[in-house]
């Protein structure tokens, strides 16, 4: 008897225990998880709004880091050590912890993660969901066209990842492409991504045009030339984009979102909130003001601040020069020579110098009424443009012009030297179409991966960092050579694929450091 007393006292004691466990049981206020969210068309959308924000986010590094790496600029600045990080990437000495590469890379997991989360829990069931998911597969495609074409073989993650998989190994570089090709082919073909109705429509969203330029491009970088010209034919037979006019403010905060733009970042003039367009960039690479003589940007119509990184070397101005002479409009567009501006009265104050060989960049200068809060430098409301249209019609020559068909190469070609007001030709060699590029996309991100593709690289960067230029008030360059020792600087044979970021390593014993590093 006792001892069914004593089980009976136990039962009852469980069940008030569970029953105040049950009380006890409240959702946490403000806090949500994958079982309650994700499931509505609101929560598909602030999903995939978070992939939009991770791309632009990763401005800075991706400007910043990628014409670091080409010979189309100088570090730049005040002076030597002025940023000795971009003069790390600029000359090649740089190592394994290099921070605008490891910003880079982990941005672009970021993005990946982010899509994988939305394509791991958006349901299938709505436009709008539906939408979400395929701009997904968009986003994570980018990422990875990204990683593959700078770092080789990154890991391949196409889903969220359990703790068992953190320590992913290398992907392979056809299984990586394979990803690629298949994520923007089911977007693509989804039906859902956004078009617009016209050429002077405007969209902030990922568009099927868009994706079909990364699928082109994807292809054009393995060498599928046939898939890669129709795949960049489709989009310019759509008529939906065509060449903004006004080559000297293409990407300028005056052109938001105009007829060129493929896909940009949406900035807003918010003076009340300066953090919320915090990106430093347009301060970093307008004139180093602090060095020039006083008040000469304000009396010529530009903001009186920068710190003046990225300035272009003189290479790159000759190949202008080649192209459409000392006088081009696109030339003068893109940059002014220390003679033209000191005819605006922009000089070097006496005594000073700044990193520079007597060229300024012009195509990203900052105007006056570019900056909308008083007092406030760190407010910026020009959208970064991604990727504009003209960087479709060189690609598609490119494609053509390896395929043999010299007579479309040359048609996509010539539209782009009539907006610039540069003679046309019958036909390109392969070489002027990789410097018609170099010119017309300039500071936008490309040249780094074409070089490294193209296997140009080394022939046109190995001396990199044998000198720095400085430019006084007289107009005269200075080579100063800090470096004797030509193994310590300029780009390597090490150099064809970045190092995979040294925390990566030292956190994952099972990804595989490229040569070299």
């Amino acid at each position: 008897m006792k001892t069914r007393y004593i089980i009976l006292a136990l039962a009852a004691m469980t069940a008030a225990l569970s029953s105040c466990n049950d009380l006890l049981d409240i959702p946490q206020h403000g806090v949500q998880n994958y079982e309650t969210f994700y499931q509505t068309d609101e929560e598909a959308e602030a999903a995939i709004v978070s992939c939009y924000i991770q791309v632009k986010n990763n401005e800075m590094n991706y400007v910043l880091g990628k014409n670091m790496l080409t010979d189309d600029f100088w570090a730049g600045g005040g002076g030597r050590n002025d940023n000795a990080d971009l003069e790390g990437l600029n000359e090649f000495t740089f190592g394994t912890d290099q921070g605008y590469l490891e910003g880079m890379f982990t941005s672009y997991y970021g993005i990946i993660y982010k899509a994988n989360v939305v394509l791991g829990h958006v349901p299938e069931e709505t436009d709008i969901q539906l939408r979400a998911r395929a701009e997904a597969k968009v986003f994570r495609a980018w990422s990875y066209f990204e990683l593959i074409s700078m770092w080789g073989n990154p890991p391949l993650v196409d889903h969220e990842l359990e703790p068992s998989e953190y320590q992913m190994p290398n992907g392979g570089t056809e299984e990586l492409w394979s990803l690629v090709e298949k994520d923007l082919t089911e977007a693509i073909d989804s039906g859902y991504l956004t078009q617009k109705a016209d050429a002077d429509d405007k969209t902030w969203r990922i568009t099927k045009q868009f994706a079909q330029a990364l699928l082109g491009k994807a292809y054009l970088w393995q060498k599928k030339y046939d898939e890669a010209a129709k795949t960049f034919d489709s989009i310019i037979d759509s008529g939906l984009y065509r060449l903004y006019n006004d080559y000297e403010n293409v990407i300028a905060f005056s052109a938001k979102q105009n007829c060129e733009s493929m896909f940009e970042s949406i900035k807003i003039s918010d003076p009340n909130n300066v953090w919320n367009n915090f990106t430093m960039l347009h301060l970093m690479i307008h004139y180093r003001t602090d060095k020039l003589v006083d008040n000469c940007c304000q009396n010529a119509g530009l903001a009186g601040l920068g710190w003046g990184f990225l300035s272009p070397q003189e290479d790159l101005y000759n190949d202008f020069v080649a192209v459409e002479g000392e006088n081009g409009y696109r030339l003068n567009a893109t940059m002014k020579t220390w003679e033209q501006m000191t005819e605006k009265g922009i000089n070097v104050k006496e005594g000073n110098t700044i990193i520079s060989e007597g060229y300024f960049m012009w195509k990203w200068r900052i105007t006056a009424e570019q900056v909308p809060a008083a007092g406030s430098n760190f407010v910026d409301d020009s959208n970064r443009q991604w990727m504009r249209y003209a960087e479709v019609l060189l690609c598609a020559a490119e494609a053509h012009a390896e395929n043999g068909n010299a007579g479309k190469a040359a048609e996509y070609m010539n539209l782009i030297r009539t907006r610039a007001q540069a003679p046309t030709q019958g036909s390109y060699t392969i070489d002027e179409i990789r410097r018609e590029k170099r010119i017309e996309l300039c500071g936008e991100g490309t040249r780094f991966q074409d070089m490294l593709r193209w296997g140009i690289a080394e022939a046109k960067m190995k001396n990199q960092g044998s000198y720095c230029p400085l430019l006084n008030h007289n107009g005269q360059v200075e080579k100063k050579v800090y470096n004797n020792d030509p193994s310590k600087y300029g780009f390597k044979p090490k150099h064809n694929l970045l190092p995979y970021p040294g925390t990566e390593i030292r956190l994952n014993p099972n990804i595989q450091q490229n040569p070299g590093w």
